[in-house]
């Protein structure tokens, strides 16, 4: 006996298939108790935020806990977790990553054990540099020349823009339009920073010297020639 309006098996839309793929990964983990379900958010983005390279934004935490749940609320349970350990959760250049606290420098340091951090690998003039960079960005080479009185070679430049602490901003307005540069995100996460707002204030470092706003626009210091090439 022949069934009518019979049709072959339809493969499954869209939709469907990207909701089983969703199922593979239990974000809401109903079948927990609260108490239980929110501990495992915590240890999920704690796991996540320990294995990143780089700062974890909102939105990539926002992958793996429910859909109604409370990132910030998350992130401050397990700052209070890790509360008299010698790392904690902090807020970097958009995102959350784990840093030793300040107070274990010193260990670090005389263990001489390699860090994630790339401040270490900064001589004393490109650590300069990359401040001046910091404070004055977009700033063209001529103009770092300028702060420093003397000349910041290609090669300073290209030593920051290889570690990643600075890149190419928009071209100056002065005459040849030379190329500007201006710091990165992996600037403020090598540093701890969450915006340029958290940098030191610029007055206090004048004070001390570091820093001169005045030798920026001193036209009795000579510029060196700047072509427009970084």
């Amino acid at each position: 006996m022949t069934m009518t309006g019979s049709t072959a098996p339809r493969a499954p839309r869209a939709g469907k298939a990207k909701t089983e793929k969703e199922i593979l990964f239990d974000r809401e983990l109903e079948d927990l108790p609260p108490d239980l379900r929110w501990r495992e958010w915590m240890l999920r983005i704690e796991a996540v935020i320990f294995a990143s390279a780089e700062p974890v934004t909102r939105e990539t935490l926002s992958r793996i806990v429910g859909r109604d749940c409370s990132i910030d609320l998350l992130i401050d349970d397990l700052k209070e977790d890790l509360h008299g350990r010698p790392y904690e959760i902090v807020a970097v250049a958009g995102g959350w990553q784990h840093r030793t606290r300040p107070r274990y420098t010193d260990a670090i340091r005389a263990s001489s054990t390699p860090t994630r951090g790339g401040g270490a690998l900064l001589s004393e003039f490109e650590a300069m540099v990359l401040m001046a960079v910091g404070y004055f960005q977009p700033v063209t080479r001529g103009e770092l020349s300028k702060i420093f009185g003397k000349e910041v070679s290609r090669d300073t430049i290209g030593a920051l823009r290889n570690i990643g602490f600075i890149g190419s901003g928009p071209r100056s307005p002065t005459p040849g339009a030379p190329y500007t540069y201006v710091t990165t995100k992996q600037f403020l996460s090598a540093f701890g920073m969450e915006t340029l707002r958290d940098l030191p204030d610029i007055e206090a470092l004048e004070d001390a010297g570091l820093l001169s706003r005045k030798e920026m626009v001193d036209e009795t210091l000579p510029a060196p020639a700047d072509d427009g090439e970084g």
